[in-house]
């Protein structure tokens, strides 16, 4: 769940940096959440459904 949830904030990100010039700060927090998420994703294993 959460790697999928970290993957629709990267597409997101992409989305606002490159389609649209979009530079504010929350496309930058967009993708530092995302990178959290796929941490806590590798962190957590495959131990819980």
């Amino acid at each position: 769940m959460l790697g999928a949830v970290a993957v629709v904030l990267v597409v997101l990100w992409l989305l606002g940096f490159f389609a649209f010039h979009v530079t504010s700060a929350v496309l930058h927090v967009l993708l530092v959440i995302a990178v959290i998420m796929v941490v806590m994703h590798f962190m957590r294993g495959r131990g819980r459904a």
